[in-house]
């Protein structure tokens, strides 16, 4: 269950990733997609959109697409970005022939300097991984990241992990739109979390995009 301090409420977003390479230029090849010129325009306009939340805290999974959507953000709402694996990715064997391997964390911070390198991640993934563990590593991830971080928060994820991460933070069974760049806003005071927005992607030219894989 979700507190906040002094009755206060707090605002959790979470983000799908923008549109990656890969999916606009199929000869692109290799392990992790970065953004396209598409998707990097979806990550800045995800960023106006976020500039008067009031968020204080950003978090993203490991992988590139993810990273670079929250450093747009970041740079609208002038702040650090903390790499969290328990948001990566759901590690599906059909899509990963074996663990992923992401970019060093100093040779990402030089890349997207608004890289925290003091942040040390709360959860780490195991591959393989079926849906429903990638479900639950989400959902624990929520849990912990609601605890360690008493803060208006944003996390940058994938589709199956903004469902899993949206799971935990409300506490019950839900499925989040897998729009690209979609935005999911829960809201918790006294205990309770409520879900104010589902994957909203008003804030894009074009409006929603979606993919019918996961990630």
């Amino acid at each position: 269950m979700m507190h906040t301090e002094n009755g206060m409420a707090r605002s959790i977003w979470i983000c799908r990733h923008g549109n990656r390479i890969d999916f606009v230029d199929p000869s692109w090849k290799g392990p992790d997609p970065h953004l396209s010129p598409d998707g990097i325009r979806q990550a800045q306009e995800t960023g106006q959109r976020l500039r008067h939340e009031k968020i204080q805290a950003i978090f993203a999974s490991p992988f590139l697409r993810t990273v670079e959507t929250a450093y747009y953000i970041a740079d609208a709402l002038d702040l650090r970005i903390k790499i969290e694996h328990g948001a990566c990715e759901w590690l599906n064997p059909q899509w990963y022939l074996e663990q992923p391997r992401f970019v060093p964390p100093e040779a990402l911070a030089k890349r997207f300097p608004r890289i925290d390198l003091s942040y040390t991640t709360l959860v780490r993934p195991s591959y393989p991984e079926t849906l429903e563990e990638c479900l639950e590593r989400c959902r624990r991830t929520a849990m912990m990241l609601a605890t360690a971080n008493p803060t208006n928060m944003l996390i940058v994820g994938h589709g199956a992990s903004v469902t899993g991460l949206a799971r935990g933070f409300l506490d019950t069974p839900c499925n989040i739109s897998g729009g690209l760049c979609g935005l999911t806003k829960i809201t918790c005071q006294h205990g309770t979390c409520s879900l104010e927005l589902s994957g909203d992607t008003s804030h894009l030219t074009g409006g929603a995009q979606s993919r019918v894989r996961f990630h």
